[in-house]
């Protein structure tokens, strides 16, 4: 008789993998189709973003930024723009700061619908990522409005953004927030009570609070795991004090609960953009400070000093003082912060970027450990990860 074997199995998941949402590679050891252990492999993007940043001057560095979350890219410009701001000590136009809110609640949502097309996609659900990818369109197309940019705005600048917001654009986005909501409903309405969706999202996938504090998860995952930590209302920047919005909190800590995170904070986005349209200053919307900032456009066609700040600034940079800072900001995906060292030189001595997906993917063992093989990849896209933000 043919004795019996009981060894696991290996087995790579990605990096071609349609679900991995990228080139991630997941090692995982299987018991039959249950998971023993896994590990998420990082290396196929790396770029050496940080040590980038050496080289080049703080204004030339900021188009890099972008390219860090590509779901969220003008998080990545924000938070790096609030990091040398706090080096400088430099105050930003009420104007500028409410346009940057307006600008990243729009880039969450953005971020959402795809991440909710996508998850429901991984789930065996189709039809949500057409109603998603509707949407996503028309911010996409207020995004380009703006700053000429769909994907990469590349929009914030030390000091401010840069360019005022166009003629029609606070028109246009009124009429998107006039029936978003609405559309919120309708993939509620598909997903939400749904039994499918349900037995593949309730219980799986579990990170429990202590757990959550413990890995440093931020963002809808710490949140839908009873934890409510968010950057915007433990530390406000950029005048989120300003606005009334609610953190939605779930206490199940499973992938269900991720999901109504992400739908809620949908429906508060709208809420904060709708408050910065009816409370929209007028001012500047650049810092007045001609050696750390440069010019508007419009200057440098008309006066010769101007030009030749814009030229010192783009070229040689400015100094700041000696020292260190961290700033962060409430993406999508959690606490994304930037910790900068300056040696008073032009160009940074040191920065370390705090990526939320980066630190939230640790938990992925922990919520997988005993689950199906099918539920890896529930509990894997419910993360929300990028990886040009998780591989530098």
């Amino acid at each position: 008789m043919e004795e019996s074997r009981t060894e696991t199995l290996m087995l790579n998941v990605g990096p071609h993998h349609p679900s991995t949402h990228g080139v991630l590679r997941v090692i995982v050891e299987l018991d039959g189709e249950r998971v023993v252990d896994l590990k998420p492999d990082l290396g196929f993007l790396h770029r050496g973003v940080e040590k980038l940043a050496e080289s080049k001057t703080y204004h030339q560095f900021i188009p890099v930024t972008d390219r860090l979350d590509y779901m969220a890219a003008s998080y990545n410009n924000f938070a790096y723009c609030l990091a040398v701001e706090k080096l400088l000590g430099l105050e930003v136009p009420r104007r500028a700061q409410y346009i940057r809110v307006l600008i990243g609640e729009l880039n969450r949502i953005f971020s959402h619908l795809f991440w909710l097309g996508t998850h429901a996609h991984d789930l065996g659900a189709m039809t949500p990522i057409f109603y998603a990818l509707r949407e996503r369109e028309e911010i996409m197309n207020l995004l380009e409005m703006c700053c000429g940019g769909r994907l990469t705005q590349t929009y914030f600048r030390i000091g401010g953004v840069a360019a005022d917001l166009p003629e029609g654009f606070v028109e246009k986005v009124r009429q998107f927030t006039s029936h978003f909501p609405k559309r919120v409903e309708e993939y509620e309405t598909l997903l939400t009570d749904n039994p499918i969706w349900k037995e593949r999202a309730v219980g799986v996938g579990v990170l429990s609070k202590q757990e959550a504090i413990a890995m440093g998860a931020s963002g809808p995952m710490a949140r839908g795991s009873g934890l409510a930590l968010d950057v915007r209302k433990t530390n406000p920047y950029s005048s989120y004090e300003d606005f009334d919005f609610e953190i939605p909190v779930f206490q199940e800590g499973d992938v269900y609960s991720r999901y109504l995170v992400r739908m809620e904070e949908m429906r508060q986005s709208t809420r904060i953009i709708d408050q910065v349209l009816d409370h929209l200053p007028d001012g500047p919307y650049l810092a007045e400070a001609p050696k750390l900032v440069p010019p508007p456009k419009e200057r440098t066609l008309t006066e010769i000093e101007a030009l030749i700040h814009h030229f010192i600034l783009y070229e040689e940079g400015f100094k700041p003082p000696v020292g260190e800072v961290y700033a962060c900001v409430e993406s999508p995906r959690g606490e994304m912060g930037y910790y900068l060292i300056s040696d008073g030189s032009p160009k940074p001595f040191r920065l370390k970027i705090r990526p939320p997906a980066f630190v939230n993917l640790e938990s992925l063992a922990t919520m997988t450990r005993g689950r199906l093989l099918a539920d890896l990849i529930a509990i894997l896209s419910s993360v929300d990860i990028v990886l040009a933000e998780i591989d530098r």
